[in-house]
């Protein structure tokens, strides 16, 4: 599996791009750079969408692509959400008022893009990928997810704070090569993360005593712009990567 990493960040600047990932061109992981990086050429080879929640920073260009792709595709993109997230889509984006629904046009048997729900903790299969999805812990249903092709799987944590069913699968997986794992706030805002449903440097360092990493590469995205200096200075303790816009990595 190629990774590209399209957004990394837990909010945007000119610098700073929200979360987002592509994998082999056609499996986006969260959509919030997709049409802030992706030429409309390489948006219209997106067959689907993986969303780990509803928040904005991971949903918002998911409105913008259907219009910028419609009538450029022979079938529709297919957004795989969790039920909670799917509801929320529906209801509060596509919902003919914020944005036009898109799930319905041009018509409703060959829409642009197809929301496809999934009960969390399934697993299922996107194309030639095979994922596991796992509720974490944040405000509004969340959930991490292991994607597994042929020989190879990698990991995303999703938005979550101290966790333990995510570990618990990822130490399960053998053919693991990847965790891509959030961390947001810096430590002295451990409260705010707390109530939020996120990891600060401290909080991930406990958390990765949950995980037999057997080699596995921890890589880790999420930053709050408005803290990117002083996260990586802390986190840089860590035997960790931070990941930047534009890496890239082959599993």
């Amino acid at each position: 599996m190629k990774l590209q990493v399209l957004g990394c960040h837990g909010g945007e600047l000119p610098s700073c791009r929200t979360t987002c990932f592509l994998v082999d061109d056609v499996l986006a992981l969260d959509a919030g750079a997709l049409t802030s990086t992706l030429s409309l050429e390489q948006l219209c080879k997106v067959d689907d969408i993986l969303v780990g929640h509803s928040h904005f920073d991971h949903v918002k260009d998911l409105p913008l692509m259907a219009d910028l792709i419609i009538g450029r595709r022979d079938k529709p993109v297919t957004i795989h959400a969790s039920r909670e997230c799917a509801r929320a889509l529906r209801e509060n984006m596509f919902n003919n008022a914020l944005w036009p629904d898109f799930t319905r046009i041009p018509t409703r048997k060959e829409p642009v893009l197809r929301i496809k729900p999934f009960r969390a903790g399934s697993t299922f299969q996107v194309g030639p990928y095979t994922v596991q999805s796992i509720p974490v812990h944040h405000p509004v249903e969340s959930c991490g997810f292991v994607i597994t092709r042929g020989r190879s799987s990698m990991a995303m944590s999703g938005d979550t704070g101290p966790t333990d069913k995510l570990w618990k699968v990822l130490n399960q997986t053998p053919t693991l090569k990847a965790l891509l794992v959030e961390t947001s706030f810096p430590n002295a805002l451990h409260q705010l993360a707390d109530v939020s449903g996120h990891l600060t440097p401290k909080m991930l360092e406990s958390e990765l005593t949950k995980f037999q990493r057997n080699g596995c590469n921890v890589l880790v995205y999420h930053l709050k712009p408005a803290f990117l200096p002083q996260l990586k200075r802390e986190l840089n303790e860590m035997p960790v990567e931070i990941l930047e816009l534009g890496d890239t990595f082959e599993f």
